[in-house]
């Protein structure tokens, strides 16, 4: 699984490209609120395994307008490191590595 180069940021960790990306419209659940936002994530020229991660908060586009938390370079390089200790192995082909992101990370500002 690729992810689109539209409306996907590039973030450098550790010295590797990676490419991360935030759906810009909710689902029907997270536009409920009943799932959260999501945020996935691939190593640039590498058809490896992505990341998909479930983060904390709310989707920033949700129907009942709980507050916008923003998901911010830092936050997702910390993600990838974390991802990074728990297996995921970019470059390696299979199916997508899925984990939960902790509700508090050192640079997640708190709303």
């Amino acid at each position: 699984m690729a992810l689109v180069k539209k409306g996907s940021r590039l973030i450098t960790v550790d010295g590797i490209t990676y490419r991360w990306r935030v759906r810009g419209r909710p689902t029907y659940a997270q536009a409920l609120c009943e799932d959260p936002l999501a945020a996935a994530v691939e190593q640039v020229d590498c058809k490896g395994r992505v990341l998909l991660v479930n983060m904390p908060q709310d989707h920033p586009s949700n129907w009942f307008g709980g507050p916008a938390v923003p998901v911010l370079p830092s936050t997702v390089a910390a993600i990838l490191r974390k991802a990074l200790a728990e297996g995921w192995q970019p470059t390696r082909p299979g199916p997508a590595f899925r984990m939960a992101a902790p509700n508090q990370l050192p640079e997640q500002p708190t709303p």
